[in-house]
């Protein structure tokens, strides 16, 4: 078999930051995605009769078959209709959540920002879950279906919340708001609401991570149609993204803010049944790939095989690593590239110790919990190796998370007129960090990259690190910058004295800070998800793309953290927090430069680790033989 390297395709990176920053779907096995983004020439017709018959199986049958039958274009209205009805509903309903918790539920901005956080926290862990049910026990099929269903149920219930009023605290008038006098929920109001956001993150959890693999599941990526039809696929599936991101940040928005929440709510809900119909309507037609179990067993398998041999010495000479560790061959799976065995985190080295008495008379492991080949090994060791670089982007996705939380607080406060009698819905403002990436990345990939690469010789023009580095370098400017507007907006608003505390300030002034915030999503954001790819071995593409949302869900909790800490510790001899319900006498500003200063210790952090990182190597299978080939960050183009 020969790899090549040159036809990797993957989708372009304006499509992936919106894609990943704003709904964060997720992949939940390495074939499907592995398979569009490689091209395998096959010049032995055993292996190429395995590669065109992949298992598949009925959802309502248990029998199995070997002949494939994809769906292709005749199933992507169906699974397009699906995902973009289901995309529109999930992002209309929670683009102006922040909103809703502070003007219908009456909640103080901290304890708004923890629960958004907390919720959005769970919401990026649950696909680790839902990768894990997919892969190893039901399939994308029904996880995806079931997910829907919880979904429904927990828009339905917010739907609910709205419409009741029993369910929500009681309206607000403008002298109780200026009283500080607005009545909270109770405690089975917030169950309720709970309750809403559980089944909502069960629907995530599911969603996630089957959403674009079953889409490319519909397609034979083993043919140059099949793969023609994915490349068309990812087009389809990111455009009609970013067209629901803008339509549901101001459409869907300006109904919740200026029409009702019930029908802001309402229509969510209703998008959300008919992608549910949808999706069911194509069964089929839909090509249904069998679960082949998941990787987190495999890296359980060898921690707790090293574990068991901790006693054993490793052997310094390399020439009887042969006759020491197990190292089968590579044929018959479904891996291309094959890890060496190397010298970093040697502890592990010793799970691949040959023992005596543990083959099977047929030559396979007796038991897999005591004896692992170096290849999954080596697998475990990109993932220790990695994880540091993961833990440099927490901090970096808190500040982009204030977005969602403390900028919606600042616009409240400012004028948000766009001529006399319009004003710019809060939650449309995230769509100025948009409209920047989808400037700005088209011009970095088509001039900017080709020019530094003549210069640097890499292929990217700068390598993955770096490009990471800067991401951070520019979420620290962003929330310098948004410290200095808000010291400005506060001043204003406390100047000019108005009973409602809104500074005569336009609210335009925030996207400073929302373009520079851009600038880092598009460095960092893509620069992570590109690296996590390259850096994993094939058949870890899963837990890659979940160490993304790991992240994320680490910086959701830390911003929670931070803002509870901050909040008890900044009320000092009568005056109010920092962080305060009412944002003017707060100090929203020093929040910012706590959160600038906490970046620059990040980026010490990334510095140190990042000059110490040592990129994988990997042996290509070629027609059996083992070609090595060191990684390094596509540094020169093969």
């Amino acid at each position: 078999m020969e790899f090549e390297d040159e036809k990797k395709q993957k989708p372009s990176s304006s499509n992936w930051l919106l894609y990943f920053t704003k709904c964060f779907p997720l992949s939940s096995s390495s074939s499907s995605l592995h398979s569009p983004s490689s091209s395998v020439d096959i010049n032995n017709g055993v292996d190429e009769e395995k590669h065109h018959n992949m298992l598949i199986f009925d959802p309502n049958s248990k029998t199995t078959t070997t002949k494939r039958k994809p769906g292709g274009w005749r199933s992507m209205p169906f699974v397009l209709g699906n995902e973009t009805f289901e995309r529109l509903a999930t992002v209309g309903l929670l683009a102006n959540f922040m909103m809703f918790l502070l003007t219908q539920f009456h909640m103080d901005q901290v304890n708004a920002s923890n629960l958004l956080n907390i919720w959005s926290g769970v919401g990026n862990f649950a696909p680790l879950l839902g990768a894990y049910i997919s892969d190893a026990h039901v399939g994308r099929f029904w996880t995806i279906g079931f997910s829907s269903f919880a979904s429904l149920l927990g828009m339905m219930t917010l739907t609910l919340i709205v419409s009741i009023p029993q369910l929500h605290p009681p309206p607000c008038t403008l002298a109780q708001k200026r009283l500080d006098q607005c009545k909270g929920p109770t405690i089975s109001q917030m169950g309720v609401l709970i309750t809403a956001l559980g089944f909502l993150s069960i629907g995530t959890g599911g969603i996630r991570p089957c959403s674009l693999p079953f889409g490319v599941d519909q397609f034979d990526a083993t043919t140059d149609e099949g793969r023609k039809g994915i490349n068309s696929f990812f087009n389809w599936y990111y455009t009609t993204f970013t067209v629901v991101l803008i339509v549901a940040l101001t459409l869907v928005v300006y109904i919740q803010d200026s029409v009702s929440w019930i029908w802001g709510f309402g229509i969510p809900t209703m998008l959300m049944f008919c992608s549910i119909i949808l999706f069911f309507v194509g069964t089929k037609v839909y090509v249904y790939v069998k679960p082949e179990g998941s990787v987190f067993s495999a890296i359980a398998q060898v921690l707790v095989a090293a574990y068991k041999k901790r006693k054993l010495k490793v052997p310094a000479d390399e020439e009887v690593h042969s006759r020491v560790y197990y190292d089968p061959p590579l044929k018959g799976t479904s891996i291309l590239t094959k890890l060496p065995l190397t010298n970093q985190f040697r502890f592990l080295n010793k799970a691949a110790i040959i023992m005596e008495g543990e083959f099977k008379s047929d030559g396979s492991p007796s038991n897999h919990w005591r004896l692992c080949c170096i290849q999954q090994i080596e697998e475990v060791k990109c993932l220790l190796k990695i994880m540091p670089v993961c833990a440099s982007g927490i901090i970096c996705f808190t500040a982009m998370a204030q977005q969602g939380t403390f900028t919606i607080s600042q616009a409240l406060k400012m004028d948000r007129h766009l001529g006399p009698s319009f004003q710019i819905p809060t939650g449309s403002l995230l769509v100025i960090s948009m409209i920047t990436v989808g400037l700005w990345l088209p011009f970095y990939d088509r001039l900017l990259v080709p020019s530094m690469r003549k210069i640097t010789k890499i292929e990217g023009g700068i390598t993955l690190l770096q490009r990471i580095g800067i991401g951070i370098v520019f979420s620290i400017l962003s929330m310098v910058v948004a410290g200095i507007f808000e010291r400005m907006r506060r001043n204003s608003a406390i100047l000019h004295g108005k009973e409602n505390g809104i500074a005569p300030i336009s609210v335009m002034w925030l996207a400073p800070q929302l373009i520079l915030m851009g600038f880092a999503e598009a460095f960092n954001i893509i620069g992570q998800i590109e690296f996590y790819y390259k850096e994993f071995p094939e058949n870890m593409k899963s837990v890659a793309n979940s160490l993304f949302f790991v992240t994320a869900a680490g910086a959701n909790y830390l911003s929670s953290a931070v803002v509870s800490i901050v909040h008890k510790v900044t009320a000092k001899n009568g005056r109010p927090d920092w962080l305060t319900k009412d944002i003017n006498a707060g100090r929203v500003d020093y929040f910012y430069y706590l959160l600038a200063a906490m970046g620059v210790v990040n980026f010490v952090y990334f510095l140190a680790i990042a000059r110490r990182y040592s990129y994988k190597s990997v042996m290509h299978i070629i027609e059996g033989k083992d070609q090595v080939d060191v990684e390094l960050n596509d540094i020169i183009k093969q």
